[in-house]
């Protein structure tokens, strides 16, 4: 019996990882959830699920949180907080699901690795942010790292493993090197989100309910404004060079808006290979929950007589500028990565409160990657310095454009 913590459980993942470890209840246990603020949302799964733990992040709410659970007849131990989080990753789990939005998934992250967890991770930010030192904590901790975002787990899955390796980005599973591997280049899908076609001019005056009606999935609405602006897809690009070693010029983005294949890896001898399925998250979360075996999802397999036309083309990058912001960060490497997300969620929280026209949110994270040259990562109170500035410039930018 596997112990299971889901950090970010009251999220659209944390409801698809707890949907999937209750189609098997011989095989797996939940130890410990997490939400942000959502303090209902989570008395009401602790009573579904049972954890050993549970934890608010927002401090002010744990004696509310407390309450409510005696209320329910749980008895439930609480915690708060970064160290709550910490607790919860690195305690009596044995596998950690990271779905907390954002840097503020990026400790308890860590301290999952270091701990020697089996690490689903799908906070890209997380390894956008912290790369190198995600991967010096795992190689520290002796952990595995399984990806659920739904590109990531596809070439994950279509990259050679020895049986049982699980890792990603260290030399005991499938090799860094991805020539060695006869890789030639990684191809991440992208549906396009809700504006794909769309002009500059169309998009001048979108409000945030059109930016986070995604066709194909369901998801938070910050993610979904990333997916609009492409921005997703770029921090996708950075995370893939991290996770598979690949480099900047090895990794295309391709648009596919019927979302049914997920990523592609080509080889030298010509050979691409993709994995499919129906835009469900269960199916990577099922595949990264019982890695090497094959669990089920819960999700229905593809019907090819039904699908149709399989769409292909290329990213409008002149309207979509994010996505060259993210490979302008990658190449610039250092905490660049870094100050580009940072940017991105200052400018993103500011369109979702009404504050910032959406084409602008790329204008202020070029002019924060502008004003912050790249320095060296090497510590995390380093990124975290760089991510408080990088956002302070992204506030300033906008108070004087935009009066915000």
């Amino acid at each position: 019996m596997k112990q299971v913590a889901v950090l970010g459980a009251t999220g659209s993942i944390g409801a698809s990882a707890l949907d999937v470890i209750a189609r098997h209840p011989q095989r797996f246990a939940v130890c410990a959830l997490s939400a942000h603020r959502d303090v209902d949302a989570l008395v009401a799964l602790c009573a579904r699920h049972r954890p050993a733990l549970a934890v608010i992040a927002d401090p002010v709410l744990e004696s509310t949180f407390k309450s409510k659970l005696a209320a329910a007849g749980l008895s439930t131990r609480t915690a708060c907080g970064e160290n709550g989080l910490r607790e919860a990753a690195a305690g009596d789990a044995d596998i950690v699901v990271a779905a907390i939005v954002g840097a503020a998934g990026l400790d308890s992250t860590l301290a999952a690795a270091r701990a020697g967890k089996r690490l689903l991770l799908a906070n890209k930010e997380a390894v956008v942010m912290a790369g190198p030192l995600l991967l010096q904590a795992l190689r520290e901790g002796g952990g595995e790292l399984v990806p659920i975002d739904s590109e990531h787990n596809a070439i994950f899955q279509c990259l050679p493993h020895r049986p049982g390796a699980a890792d990603v980005g260290n030399s005991r599973g499938r090799t860094s090197n991805l020539e060695r591997a006869g890789v030639r280049r990684i191809v991440l899908t992208a549906s396009g989100g809700p504006f794909r076609g769309h002009t500059r001019a169309q998009l001048a005056t979108v409000t945030p309910d059109q930016a986070c009606a995604h066709p194909n999935w369901v998801m938070g609405r910050k993610i979904s404004v990333d997916s609009a602006t492409l921005m997703n897809k770029g921090l996708e690009v950075i995370e893939a060079h991290w996770l598979f070693g690949a480099r900047h010029d090895q990794i295309d983005v391709v648009v596919h808006p019927q979302s049914i294949v997920h990523s592609l890896v080509e080889y030298a001898d010509g050979s691409t290979l993709a994995q499919l399925g129906n835009p469900d998250m269960r199916t990577a979360l099922a595949h990264a929950l019982g890695f090497p075996e094959r669990i089920g999802s819960g999700v229905a397999g593809l019907d090819f007589t039904r699908l149709g036309a399989l769409q292909f083309e290329a990213p409008d990058r002149a309207t979509f500028a994010c996505l060259d912001l993210a490979y302008r960060a990658l190449a610039a490497g250092g905490t660049a990565p870094a100050i580009l997300n940072a940017a991105n969620e200052v400018a993103v929280a500011a369109f979702l409160a009404g504050t910032l026209p959406f084409l602008a949110i790329a204008d202020i994270v070029a002019a924060t990657l502008d004003a912050m040259p790249a320095e060296p990562v090497d510590s995390l109170e380093g990124l975290i310095y760089a991510d408080l500035t990088a956002r302070q410039h992204a506030q300033r930018i906008m108070r004087r454009a935009y009066c915000c």
